[in-house]
């Protein structure tokens, strides 16, 4: 079939098809259809379900192309928002998450951290799975300080196992807090960026706000809470369990991980990837992976995931061809 859509104006339109029809070469490509434009609008020929996925993102991208020119990684967004059977709404995919100490807002900038974040908003116990500069950790953050400045919990409460990268603790230079320090310092970063460094500080000393180890959650019951573990690829299957079972009433829990970068033993089963087999089923839980698609870290980390990727999956065939 083939449809014609009516643009308002040419400056509409071309920011409708973006740099060099960068848009319209990304829907093309995506639902395999024609689109050119004509006069003063866009005619569409393909499929019937072809041309009502391109019209639906077509709609998206035009309402957010009114407010500011639009991303690569929207577009994909949207594309990737309609490839899952969705209506994108513009306001509410790219909705502000958090508000930054600055000013600055916090938004969702991939379909995936829109799913990720969704999820956060509805379950008490999400697993973040993905590939660094996904914004797995950074939007977990964000909506932990949203939830404690709301009055939704009385605590944030964030920590990570203190191993990386085969680094040794004993091994480092000064007291367990100098050791330790390093490994969170992503999360006092990250506390710091939404809440400023006056209020960041009033909040710890209040205990309002721990950043911690894994390892001193354990004995403790962590009622009316928000908490985070952080780089959980790297506990073990028993700390995971600790962990998880810490959560008391009117508590969140976020899991994150990438469990491509385990740094335990090779022997040792890691405890991200044992949960996540364990708990697929259990209601209440939610998993979330993150890809390549979803890395706003800078694009060239998309391009190193992919080639990670394609190697891994090829070193995994190759043995089967042999055989």
């Amino acid at each position: 079939m083939t449809v014609e859509k009516q643009i308002e104006n040419f400056d509409a339109l071309s920011s409708l098809f973006g740099a060099e029809d960068s848009h319209i070469d990304k829907l093309k490509e995506a639902f395999d259809a024609v689109i050119i434009a004509v006069g003063s609008g866009i005619r569409i020929s393909g499929e019937r379900a072809a041309v009502d996925d391109v019209l639906s993102a077509l709609n998206a991208i035009e309402k957010l192309s009114k407010k500011h020119p639009l991303s690569a990684s929207q577009v994909d967004a949207v594309i990737d928002c309609v490839r899952a059977g969705e209506t994108p709404d513009a306001d509410k995919l790219f909705a502000t998450v958090a508000v930054m100490a600055n000013g600055g807002k916090v938004r969702a900038k991939t379909f995936g951290q829109k799913k990720y974040v969704d999820a956060i908003l509805s379950t008490p116990l999400v697993f973040g799975v993905g590939p660094a500069g996904t914004g797995k950790t950074y939007l977990a953050v964000a909506l932990a300080v949203s939830a404690f400045l709301k009055g939704e919990v009385s605590r944030i409460i964030l920590t990570r196992p203190a191993v990386e990268a085969g680094e040794k603790l004993g091994f480092l230079p000064g007291d367990l807090s100098e050791k330790v320090d390093p490994y969170l310092r992503p999360l006092f970063d990250a506390l710091g960026d939404f809440l400023g460094a006056d209020a960041y500080q009033k909040y710890i000393e209040r205990g309002s706000i721990e950043v911690a180890p894994l390892a001193y959650m354990r004995g403790r019951t962590l009622s009316d809470s928000f908490i985070i573990l952080d780089e959980a690829q790297n506990t073990t299957p028993e700390q995971m369990k600790m962990f998880l079972t810490r959560m008391g009433q009117n508590s969140r829990i976020v899991v994150t991980g990438d469990i491509t970068q385990i740094d335990l033993p090779k022997s040792q089963l890691s405890g991200m990837k044992h949960a996540l087999e364990v708990l697929k089923d259990v209601k209440g839980v939610k998993i979330v992976y993150l890809g390549s698609r979803d890395v706003v870290r800078n694009e060239f980390v998309a391009r190193i995931i992919e080639a990670y990727d394609s190697y891994e999956k090829r070193e995994r065939e190759a043995p089967q061809a042999e055989r």
